[in-house]
C-alpha cells in the first residue's frame, strides 16, 4: 500500500468518526481525480478536528505533498496557507512556505505568479508579525509589480494583496492608506465568508480609520457598506452612531454622543490622542452641510450663522473656513463677515 493511503487508514482507525471522510478521500486520490480531490479536502482542513494542533501539518506532508503539484496550483497555495497559520514557530513556517515556493517554481507551468504573490503576501504577515517593516513593505511593491502586469487574476490574490496592505498601515498608523487599503480588500471578498469575529474587528478599524484619515470627508461609501453593520448590538455600537453624526455633519449629535459614551471613548487612544483633528472635521463637515442645505441662488451665507451652527468664534469660523476650501470642492459661495 502506498505511503499516503497508509497514512489515511492510520487516521481512519483513530478517528473512526470521520471513517467516510478518510474512504472518500482514498478513492479520489486512487483514482486521480485531482479536481474532485482538491475540493473535497477544501472541506475537509475545515472541521473542527484541524483547527488546533498540529494534525493539518502532518495532514499536508504526509498526504498532500504526494500529489501537491498535480492540483490547481492556486489551490495548493490556499492549503499551504491555511497549514504555515499552524506553525507555532514564525521562521519555521516561512521556511515551509518558502519551500512550497520552490516546488511551484520548479513546475514550470504557465501563470506560477499567482500562487506564488499568494504564498508571498502570508510571508509578509509573517515578518510584519515579527516587526520587519522593511520586509514586509518590499514583498508588498514586489507584489503590486507582479499585479501589474498580469490579467485576470483570482480574486483571493487581490484579497490577500489588499488584506497585507492595509495591516501594513495599520501597523504604522498611517489611518487614511489603511481605509483604502481595508476597502479594496472587501472589493475582493465575500463578507459572508467572514466570521463574525473578524467583521466586528475589521468594521472598528475601519470606522476609526475614516474618522481619523486625512482627507477623508465622505463617510457614505463605509455607511452603506453590509460590513459597518457589524457594529451594531455590541459594545461598541456608539461608533456607528458617530460616523452617523460626520456624515450628516451634525456637530450637536457629535457631541451628544462624546458626553454619553465618554468612558468608551476615552478607552481609545487614537481618539483621544486626535480630540482636536476630530473637532475639526466634524467642524468642516458641518459647514458643508449648511452649504449644500441651502438653495443654490442662496448661498450667501453670514459667517454669524456659521458660529451659532458650529459653537465657534468669528475669527474661529474664519480659520475653519481656510481649512475647508483646501480640503474640499465646496460649492461656489459666498461668506458675509457679518
Amino acid at each position: 500500500m502506498a505511503a499516503p493511503l497508509q497514512y489515511l487508514e492510520t487516521l481512519r482507525n483513530a478517528h473512526p468518526e470521520l471513517g467516510e471522510w478518510y474512504a472518500s478521500l482514498a478513492d479520489l486520490y486512487q483514482r486521480k481525480l485531482w479536481h474532485q480531490l482538491t475540493a473535497k479536502l477544501e472541506q475537509f482542513v475545515a472541521l473542527t478536528v484541524f483547527q488546533a494542533g498540529d494534525a493539518l501539518i502532518q495532514l499536508y506532508h504526509n498526504f498532500i505533498t504526494d500529489f501537491e503539484t498535480k492540483i490547481n496550483l492556486l489551490k495548493l497555495a490556499h492549503f499551504a496557507v491555511i497549514v504555515s497559520r499552524k506553525y507555532s514557530e514564525k521562521e519555521a513556517a516561512i521556511k515551509y512556505l518558502e519551500g512550497v515556493i520552490e516546488k511551484l517554481q520548479a513546475t514550470r507551468e504557465q501563470r506560477i505568479e499567482e500562487p506564488i504573490l499568494y504564498i508571498k503576501m502570508q510571508i509578509a504577515i509573517f515578518k510584519l508579525e515579527q516587526g520587519d517593516q522593511k520586509e514586509c513593505k518590499k514583498l508588498l511593491e514586489d507584489g503590486k509589480s507582479t499585479l501589474d502586469s498580469m490579467t485576470d487574476i483570482d480574486p483571493s490574490v487581490y484579497a490577500s494583496y489588499y488584506w497585507v496592505s492595509s495591516q501594513y498601515y495599520k501597523f504604522r498608523q498611517e489611518f487614511a492608506e489603511f481605509y483604502k487599503s481595508a476597502l479594496l480588500y472587501l472589493a475582493y471578498t465575500s463578507v459572508e465568508s467572514l466570521s463574525d469575529s473578524f467583521k466586528l474587528d475589521l468594521a472598528f478599524d475601519l470606522s476609526l480609520s475614516a474618522l481619523l484619515g486625512d482627507n477623508i470627508y465622505n463617510f457614505g461609501e463605509l455607511l452603506a457598506h453590509p460590513i459597518i453593520k457589524s457594529l451594531l448590538g455590541t459594545k461598541v455600537e456608539w461608533l456607528y452612531y458617530i460616523l452617523q453624526a460626520f456624515n450628516s455633519g451634525d456637530l450637536v449629535r457629535y457631541q451628544e454622543l462624546c458626553h454619553v459614551h465618554n468612558a468608551a471613548l476615552r478607552a481609545q487612544p487614537a481618539l483621544v490622542e486626535n480630540e482636536k483633528k476630530l473637532l475639526e472635521k466634524i467642524n468642516i463637515l458641518c459647514l458643508m452641510e449648511i452649504i449644500f442645505s441651502r438653495p443654490s441662488e442662496d448661498r450667501t451665507i453670514p459667517l454669524s450663522i456659521i458660529a451659532e451652527r458650529t459653537k465657534l468664534s468669528i475669527e474661529d469660523v474664519e480659520h475653519l473656513l481656510m481649512k475647508s476650501l483646501s480640503v474640499s470642492p465646496l460649492c461656489p459661495g459666498n461668506i458675509n463677515e457679518e
